[in-house]
């Protein structure tokens, strides 16, 4: 078997496509499908009293308009609750169009088809809704004051609480341990809001044949928007397909399902009997889609002399805004992943997911884990300066060695499994991210600092992807998996995976996702999952076409399986190259034929060759082609790790603070391909320096969102992005026969907590909240 690919800087093979304009994305289909547009709740808490369309009902090209009441029950009912918890005890979701509350500004609250959508915003300018305004709750500390209430069942605000708790060795709870330790801290930690944007928003398309509906949807599940419209609609499941064609970005906030527009538009092209569409536009996106990151955590540490935390208790704040969607997943993992790379002595965490009247909060890349990794990074950099100790000595005391592998952290994961760590070597991370940063020989001086931050990332959570695998007797390879791809490079990764496992040109391998068509079972793209997942289903399809293509190939050359080989798309004879026979023609002879329709073809007709009358032509048990079809299920998830650091300049006069540079070290165990894995990190990098020093949502008292738009939400251009110098540590997974680990959100999972370290660093000044603008940092300063 050829390895050659697996491992290799193999060029991403989507790009011409996508870098050439050749890219089909949602809003490039559907050219002459009705438009759909929304009029949305301009207050952020408020009561429908009456909604008028009269004087919409004259505007040229209106097909129909819809409201709550319009909607059958099936319909109408809340979305679905994705992830329930029993810890979720008030789990709330909104209704597709609102239904006498409105809870944030940008609710849906009223439906428009028209022929083009120029007409159907004219009709939604025409429409008036009477709201009687409700005082909004905004603000966390105000949510959980409780005084007024998001929703009128749900007391204190409070959708969620958990309480997580390991004991020391000694049986000490974390309070206890803290308390008997020779050194305490107690401070709080604030992260604001910021939210995705990826550059193509989200959309729908639907066409109704009659029968049979298909969706095309800019999602990060097609799979699971197929379930969701097959119940909502009452359809049989064969009867729907979901496509998500190419996808201009996710990071998150795609993987929420069903929106009300994924429901809504499929649902008014069954009515209407005509193609319709929608695509959300930018203020949309701001408004009415999903953030993420608001935190306040209250942190009280112990620890000895030498920096080692015998005792950690840490209560956290959560925004979840208006509802919960997608369970209370993101506080999870920020109150799980908190602990990073660490042997914590005794460790007590609790949240509280609050509601509040903006926007939603889902995951968004990273999902919790920037919140946990500030917290415990901020928690080293205190304990640090606190002993007069070096950031790195401090760290290093309290790291799990690599000897301690599988390590078990004793709680319970978001995927509700352990959280035990497969694999890793910390000690060696720091190691090789101190030489190349230069840490020790780092000169410092006013407005010039260095900082540091490690993590953990969980990935490859479950429960299962899939992958088939078709060689045709053309001799070409057919990949196709249901998870979907926004730009991570997938179609070059399991062409690899392919490529290597069946010994064929990656050149003769073309990959398919997200299309329910070709595979309808899948979980989707999130987590940093779909290479463990997807990949390892693919090399284990491969393997079954591997195993069948020798049978068969043994039979045709007179040899044992055992001796045979598959190199460059032949099957051949170990150490007899001549006795071969092409993959292409193995293909033709797994598929027994009555009729020639080629050349190929007529090699397995039933008179091609002597056949045996006593088996038939096609063997119990066995199936007609060269395919295969495998899944892969963990039995827990994998934990990539990563350490980054940067050095940081800060103007003395205007506070501008300027990275300079950045580097970063990474294990996502075994590297499919360096060079995406290293673009995967680059991008996430460049994300986090937008959370950390740009990008924020900010509301005022009445829950309005001031920077709605690209004017106002500030992100990095490619000036404010310093070269990422990276390097890379492989410690294999014994998970998973690939013993591989993610690689997708790692990037920016840490870059607040070392920004906020750099500029400690810099300024002698605790940074103790992100992101942090200049103005910020003048008023520290004063």
């Amino acid at each position: 078997m050829t390895t050659r690919l697996f491992g290799e800087p193999v060029q991403r093979r989507e790009d011409p496509r996508l870098l050439t304009g050749q890219g089909r994305y949602l809003d490039d289909l559907g050219a002459d499908a009705l438009a759909v547009a929304f009029v949305r709740s301009p207050h952020a808490h408020a009561r429908v009293r009456d909604i008028d369309v009269t004087a919409a009902l004259d505007v040229e090209g209106l097909v129909a308009v819809y409201t709550w009441e319009d909607l059958p029950e099936r319909v109408g009912r809340p979305l679905p609750l994705l992830i329930p918890h029993p810890a979720l005890t008030h789990g709330r979701t909104a209704y597709p169009l609102a239904r006498e509350i409105v809870r944030h500004v940008g609710e849906p609250v009223v439906m428009v088809v028209a022929a083009d959508r120029y007409l159907a915003e004219d009709a939604c300018a025409l429409i008036e809704v009477d709201y009687e305004p409700l005082k909004p709750v905004v603000g966390l500390e105000e949510a959980a004051h409780g005084a007024r209430l998001v929703h009128e069942d749900v007391p204190g605000n409070v959708g969620a609480h958990l309480v997580q708790e390991v004991t020391s060795v000694a049986g000490l709870s974390a309070p206890e341990a803290v308390e008997a330790a020779p050194h305490r801290l107690s401070f709080r930690l604030d992260i604001e809001r910021s939210a995705s944007m990826p550059l193509e928003g989200r959309g729908v398309l639907a066409r109704w044949d009659g029968s049979d509906l298909r969706v095309y949807s800019s999602t990060q599940t097609s799979t699971s928007v197929r379930m969701a419209i097959a119940a909502a609609l009452g359809l049989p499941l064969p009867h729907v397909e979901v496509i998500a064609p190419d996808v201009g970005g996710g990071f998150g906030v795609k993987i929420v399902h069903p929106w009300p527009e994924e429901i809504l538009v499929p649902w008014a092209a069954m009515l209407l009997g005509r193609e319709i569409k929608w695509t959300e536009d930018r203020r949309e996106h701001f408004v009415s889609s999903a953030h993420e990151r608001g935190q306040v955590q209250h942190v009280t540490v112990g620890f000895d002399d030498e920096g080692r935390v015998l005792g950690l208790d840490v209560s956290i704040l959560h925004d979840h805004g208006a509802y919960t969607p997608y369970g209370i997943i993101v506080p999870i993992i920020t109150s799980t992943q908190l602990l990073g790379p660490y042997r914590i002595g005794a460790y007590r965490v609790e949240f509280s997911a609050i509601y509040t009247n903006t926007v939603q909060v889902t995951p968004y890349r990273g999902a919790g884990r920037p919140q946990g990794v500030f917290c415990m990074e901020r928690t080293m950099d205190k304990i640090a300066r606190y002993l007069g100790k070096d950031r790195t000595e401090v760290r290093a005391v309290n790291f799990i060695g690599p000897d301690e592998f599988p390590y078990d952290q004793k709680m319970t994961f978001q995927d509700g499994r352990p959280l035990i760590y497969d694999s890793g070597d910390y000690p060696e991370m720091l190691r090789m991210l101190k030489e190349l940063i230069g840490w020790d020989d780092f000169r410092r001086a006013p407005g010039r600092g260095i900082g540091i931050g490690c993590y953990v990332e969980g990935t490859g959570v479950g429960p299962y992807e899939g992958g088939h695998v078709q060689v045709t007797s053309d001799g070409r390879v057919h990949v196709s998996t249901g998870l979907t791809s926004q730009g991570q490079g997938h179609e070059t990764v399991f062409a690899q995976i392919a490529a290597t496992e069946l010994g064929v040109p990656i050149e003769r391998v073309s990959v398919v996702t997200g299309d329910t068509r070709r595979f309808g079972y899948a979980v989707g793209t999130f987590a940093s999952r779909a290479a463990v997942m997807s990949g390892n289903a693919i090399a284990l399809a491969c393997r079954k076409v591997r195993e069948k293509a020798l049978r068969i190939a043994a039979d045709a050359l007179e040899a044992d399986p055992a001796d045979l080989e598959i190199a460059d798309g032949l099957v051949r004879v170990l150490g007899a190259p001549s006795a071969s026979i092409p993959l292409s023609t193995v293909a033709v002879l797994a598929n027994p034929l009555r009729y020639a329709f080629d050349d190929e073809a007529a090699r397995a007709t039933q008179f091609a060759a002597a056949a045996s009358p006593d088996r038939p032509p096609v063997a119990e048990g066995d199936e007609p082609g060269l395919e295969g079809r495998d899944y892969y299920s963990p039995i827990r998830s994998t934990f990539a790790s990563g350490m980054h650091a940067a050095i940081v300049e800060t103007d003395p006069d205007t506070a501008e603070i300027r990275v300079v540079r950045y580097a970063v070290v990474h294990d996502c165990g075994r590297l499919i391909n360096p060079m995406i894995v290293e673009g995967q990190i680059h991008g996430g990098v460049a994300q986090g320096i937008g959370g950390a020093l740009y990008e924020r949502m900010v509301y005022d008292g009445h829950g309005q969102l001031l920077n709605a738009s690209f004017m106002d939400f500030l992100m990095p251009y490619a000036t404010e992005i310093p070269h990422v110098e990276t390097a890379h540590l492989e410690t294999p997974s014994p998970l998973n026969p690939l013993g591989i680990k993610g690689a997708g959100e790692a990037g920016v999972i840490p870059v607040s907590a070392v920004i906020a370290s750099a500029i400690e660093d810099a300024e002698g000044i605790e940074i103790d909240r992100m992101p942090i603008s200049p103005s910020e940092l003048f008023e520290l300063r004063q």
